[in-house]
């Protein structure tokens, strides 16, 4: 592969355009959108008119004359069909922390006579606390966590699960789990499945109603761009919405919050998962965000996001200076998402040095280096520049000198 076939490829790219409408910073080249999203410029726009005209000139106002009121059932929606579900089962709201507290809570309490979580020992951390949190707070008795290896998710699908959490992309790895598979496997078992969406919403194709999931969460600030600390979003199955309970029962998930009864009346809806006021700079940042999604087609997203990464492996390992990067990820790009992990026993000082040199990848513990994908934005030039970058860090050994060895910094 040389430069004209990167050229090549950069001009059929059917999105290209889209990269326009990010405010991207010059001679940067910007692989960690798996991590925080680049900023679209509709949302600079956006957030400038919020501060200075909605809050700033008509205040209070603002909640019924610009529908903030409406913006966590409006940004749901927009998530909606990202994620392959229908109206009125998407709701943005708080974080994913919390969103998978009341999901966790629901689905145990639907499952009644059972009272085990199963998840992956890889699992994103959170996910894990979060579960490890309620069983502290339930007791055992009613809530305990077990761990697995994700080859042996199927055999542990057993009577005596109630729930079972998974991420679909592994945070360290891309590898991506069958959805649709798992889910019908577990259900046959009487068990409720909940997914973890942070690493494939905006990435690639999710069929949450296609796949019968019961419920799922994700993030906004990722593939979604919605900028750091974005709000988060969660689904509940229609079938569920009539039955299920969630813990944190705050005025806006009422169903009625401006009656401001001294009793909770929960609504048969998605609402229902709402608790306190909604972050209005923030939602609205979402909002904006999401518009950049505007005649997208997430096969079309998924199809460059292959060939990003597939480019990337080829010219990885058409150097041999790179041979001791590892890859973790497999190679077989139906099972994974849209990055790309190498192990290398000096991955933290080799990400520090390409950082340095205008590449922004990412290190995750022990010893992973993580490129992300971003179809809207990256482009295979992107690519290629940041294949010969790795090289001339690892040709050199930049990466040896004693500035980029900092242990414990945070990328």
């Amino acid at each position: 592969m040389n430069f004209d076939d990167i050229v090549a490829l950069d001009k059929a790219d059917v999105l290209a355009s889209k990269r326009d409408e990010f405010d991207l910073p010059a001679n940067t080249i910007y692989l960690d959108g798996n991590s925080l999203g680049a900023l679209p410029k509709a949302v600079k726009t956006r957030v400038a008119q919020v501060v200075s005209e909605q809050w700033g000139s008509h205040l209070i106002r603002s909640w019924n004359d610009h529908q903030w009121i409406d913006l966590p059932t409006q940004v749901g929606e927009k998530i909606a069909p990202i994620v392959g579900a229908e109206k009125g089962q998407v709701i943005c709201c708080d974080s994913i922390s919390i969103n998978l507290f009341k999901l966790l809570s629901s689905a145990l309490m639907l499952n009644t006579g059972r009272s085990k979580v199963l998840s992956t020992q890889d699992n994103f951390p959170t996910d894990l606390y979060m579960v490890q949190g309620l069983s502290d707070l339930l007791g055992t008795d009613l809530c305990q966590l077990k761990l697995v290896e994700e080859q042996c998710i199927e055999q542990n699908l057993t009577d005596d699960i109630a729930v079972l959490l998974l991420t679909q992309v592994n945070f360290r790895t891309g590898k991506l789990l069958n959805m649709q598979k798992l889910t019908k496997l577990a259900q046959q078992k009487g068990i409720l499945v909940i997914w973890d969406l942070a690493h494939s919403a905006g990435a690639l194709p999710v069929e949450l109603d296609k796949c019968n999931v019961d419920f799922a969460v994700g993030c906004g600030y990722k593939y979604l761009n919605g900028g750091p600390g974005a709000p988060a979003f969660l689904y509940v199955a229609k079938r569920h919405q009539s039955t299920v309970k969630q813990p944190l029962s705050g005025w806006m998930g009422h169903a009625k919050p401006f009656a401001f009864n001294a009793h909770y009346e929960r609504p048969e809806s998605i609402n229902q998962y709402l608790c306190g006021t909604p972050s209005v700079i923030g939602m609205s940042a979402l909002d904006a965000a999401l518009d950049v999604w505007e005649n997208v087609k997430i096969s079309d997203v998924r199809a460059k996001s292959i060939a990003l990464a597939d480019v990337f492996i080829a010219l990885v390992h058409s150097h041999a200076s790179l041979v001791d990067l590892r890859l973790c990820s497999t190679e077989d790009s139906i099972q994974r998402g849209s990055q790309l992990a190498f192990s290398h026993n000096q991955a933290f000082a080799i990400c520090q040095a390409l950082i340095e040199k205008g590449v922004i990848a990412d290190f995750r513990a022990p010893n992973i280096l993580r490129f992300g994908f971003t179809p809207l934005y990256t482009s295979f030039e992107d690519v290629w520049n940041a294949v010969n970058t790795l090289v001339d860090v690892v040709t050199t050994k930049l990466y040896a000198e004693p500035r980029f060895n900092l242990a414990g910094k945070v990328t």
